[in-house]
């Protein structure tokens, strides 16, 4: 396949344009052209690349239509956070018979009534980031069912994890002092009783989802998938594993929530309240089922990985056996 991704340079898009080059697809990426990949691999040389300002090519709708004028088989859109970019995205490949995948989030859900959540449960959705991401399911769905429709699906990630940048700590948020705190033993503040739960996933995980998807394209149009690890974390056991990292016990103090954020800064506490508010835990059944999905690390092996390349590259005051 003639694919483009959208976004290509990103936490996932260094793991998926590799990942689809090797497979013998042809790859056209666009990213802004800001930054290299997160991750280097020799499969980039093989890439032709488009730098394209992605907002200013969508106010002035050309964005779309240059998409469509590569004449995709597939595009991957890991970068879409409005409706009404997607619906101009959708407008340019329909009749093209390009299949669309596109990135999501398990926030789509808000606060779930039971766990692990489905894909297709009543949602109590909230949230600015959410409630756009929703918005822009239904809309790649409701394309799908369409006669003459964009053959779509949207993939949800959860706390996107890997080497080359910050990760999700124990406390829910990304303050590198809590691995720090953690690897010297010292005590660490956990809100409420810390059985709130965050679901990690490692880049390269959804990279294989996406991979999957434009592969099993019948299986997947019209469907949305959760991509995450096999199990969400509780912010206690996260932080007990964490402390082990560096051969120590955790040393955890529970503490109200409003305690909690004058322990932080009112940046980590509000990206805290963000986390716990929601405490993911999302089912990977579908994507197993319908697109062979098999995640290779765990949320707690998808966060070592992260704090262990920020141990190896000077991000972290501590280092990390077994680092990166």
């Amino acid at each position: 396949m003639r694919v483009v991704v959208i976004g290509a340079t990103g936490h996932v898009g260094g793991y998926l344009v590799p990942r689809l080059v090797e497979a013998g697809h042809e790859v056209v990426a666009i990213s802004r052209g800001h930054r290299a990949p997160y991750r280097e691999d020799p499969a980039w040389a093989r890439v032709t690349t488009v730098v394209a300002d992605r907002d200013a090519e969508d106010a002035a709708g050309r964005f779309g239509p240059r998409i469509a004028a590569l004449e995709p088989d597939a595009v991957v859109d890991m970068v879409c956070f409005s409706p009404d970019s997607a619906r101009k995205l959708l407008a340019s490949l329909r009749g093209s018979g390009a299949f669309l995948a596109v990135c999501g989030s398990v926030w789509v859900h808000g606060s779930a009534t039971e766990v692990p959540v489905l894909e297709h449960e009543a949602r109590a959705t909230w949230g600015e980031y959410g409630l756009g991401k929703a918005a822009i399911e239904a809309l790649i769905l409701d394309e799908a069912e369409r006669p003459d429709g964009v053959r779509s699906t949207m993939l949800h990630p959860g706390h996107i994890s890997g080497p080359g940048w910050g990760v999700i700590n124990p406390t829910g948020n990304l303050d590198p002092e809590v691995w720090r705190g953690l690897a010297a033993g010292e005590r660490l503040a956990l809100p409420n009783l810390g059985l709130e739960t965050l679901h990690h996933v490692h880049a390269d995980d959804v990279a294989q989802a996406f991979q999957l998807a434009l592969e099993r394209q019948e299986a997947a149009a019209g469907r949305a998938f959760h991509v995450v690890s096999e199990r969400a974390v509780t912010l206690r056991g996260y932080a007990e594993a964490a402390a082990a990292w560096w051969g120590r016990a955790a040393d955890l103090e529970l503490v109200p929530l409003d305690a909690f954020a004058g322990t932080t800064t009112e940046e980590h506490a509000a990206t805290t309240l963000e986390h716990i508010s929601r405490s993911p835990s999302a089912s990977i059944a579908a994507a197993r089922e319908h697109l062979g999905y098999a995640p290779r690390w765990t949320s707690l092996a998808a966060a070592h990985e992260a704090v262990a390349w920020l141990a190896a590259h000077g991000r972290l005051d501590v280092p990390l056996p077994g680092a990166f």
